[in-house]
């Protein structure tokens, strides 16, 4: 489908989806930020639902000003992926031991390593800049230096709520490695604490939403927020990269008979702000549950839990300011699936994966998300689906 334009306030609404079935709470958030003195565009892909200040599944441009509860409280969440010379003939019946080990090398949930993992022992990891990266540090907000060997520890683990490792299968049986994580705890107490400075300024006194106050160009409150917030997006990125290199000495050492190879590494954010260039205007565009879909860039949009995956290849639509959605999308809030839904449901949803089936993951079960193929098809203009996944292990925190 193409978009459907909905009036603004001050600009259009341009969604993805049918208007009528947004929830009105996240109606009443996309019309909030099209009051916004600021924005300049807002693009709703067809994962939209509700979240803290701005939807999650908006993509929201604005010129000399960014909101950081538009980005999200997990800076810099994303996807990376990677197919390998592995085959569904290769795997055995019983995968409960490669999930085993899996969940020893990568920590879920609040776990973390007992030690940083040095990067120069992991085959193949791009160590450029990664002391740089660290010594940064010293300059992101006071108030968060504290957690340096916090940080230090969780990179390389996964976290828990939605995020995920799975191993897939696509159509031509070919295997797949596939995660979901973001910056850990220190990424989402750098958007926390920029949260409450920003709620602070003159500017966003008579804000509609005080979850919408945003910093303005040329102010050292922006500045110090930019420091932080792209700080932070590079420690998301390197935590997939860790995760995703600790994932293949795993798989080499359990396939070793097949002497596994991996292709290009797939890798995107779906919680970030980028500077781009739009009608002949830098913006800064915010995309908070939305991957960059540029012309020829590729990108991950998983489903659920026991549904499957897509691998995609942006088309480059400016009405959409080249993007597309981040993944299916809830349609129903995690305490209203564990209500809704029972393990016994979770396993009946989940047979054919190893992955946990207890009520732990209850609010993860496949039910709780929308339909993956539904949200693909309302993005034809947005992306074209290089490959489609199924997972047959997922790890969850």
């Amino acid at each position: 489908m193409s978009y459907v334009e909905v009036p603004g306030a001050k600009v259009p609404i341009r969604m993805w989806t049918d208007p009528s079935t947004v929830e009105d709470g996240a109606m009443r958030q996309l019309h909030n930020v099209a009051t916004l003195p600021w924005i300049k565009g807002l693009a709703v892909m067809p994962d939209v639902h509700y979240g803290k200040g701005a939807t999650v599944g908006s993509v929201i441009a604005m010129r000399g000003a960014v909101c950081p509860a538009a980005v999200g409280v997990d800076i810099g969440c994303g996807m990376s992926a990677v197919k390998t010379s592995l085959t569904a003939n290769d795997l055995p019946g019983d995968l409960s031991r490669l999930r085993s080990k899996i969940e020893q090398a990568i920590p879920v949930g609040r776990g973390m390593h007992d030690d940083m993992v040095d990067p120069g022992r992991l085959h193949g990891f791009p160590t450029s800049g990664w002391d740089d990266f660290w010594t940064r540090f010293d300059g992101v907000a006071e108030a968060v230096r504290f957690r340096r060997d916090r940080a230090a520890k969780q990179m390389g683990s996964l976290g828990g709520g939605n995020h995920f490792w799975e191993f897939c299968l696509d159509t031509e049986g070919s295997v797949w490695i596939m995660l979901h994580s973001g910056s850990r705890n220190i990424g989402k107490e750098l958007a926390e604490y920029h949260i409450g400075q920003a709620q602070k300024l003159p500017h966003n006194q008579g804000l509609v939403d005080r979850d919408l106050a945003v910093f303005v160009a040329d102010t050292p409150q922006m500045a110090a927020y930019r420091n932080d917030l792209f700080w932070a997006q590079e420690y998301a990125k390197y935590n997939r990269a860790i995760m995703m290199a600790l994932s293949q000495e795993v798989v080499r050492r359990e396939f070793k008979k097949a002497k596994v190879t991996f292709g290009q590494v797939i890798s995107c954010h779906h919680n970030y702000v980028a500077e781009e260039r739009y009608d002949g205007m830098d913006l800064l565009v915010t995309r908070k549950g939305a991957i960059r879909a540029g012309s020829g860039d590729f990108g991950i949009i998983p489903g659920s839990m026991g549904t499957g995956s897509y691998i995609v290849k942006g088309l480059g639509n400016a009405a959409s300011f080249n993007s597309a959605s981040h993944g299916a999308g809830r349609k129903m809030s995690r305490s209203a699936a564990k209500r809704r839904f029972s393990t016994r449901d979770l396993e009946d949803q989940t047979r054919g994966v190893e992955c946990r089936k207890d009520s732990g993951v209850v609010d993860e079960i496949p039910g709780a998300y929308k339909p993956i193929e539904k949200v693909i098809d309302q993005q034809r203009d947005l992306v074209e689906v290089v490959a489609k996944l199924k997972q047959v292990v997922c790890v969850k925190g």
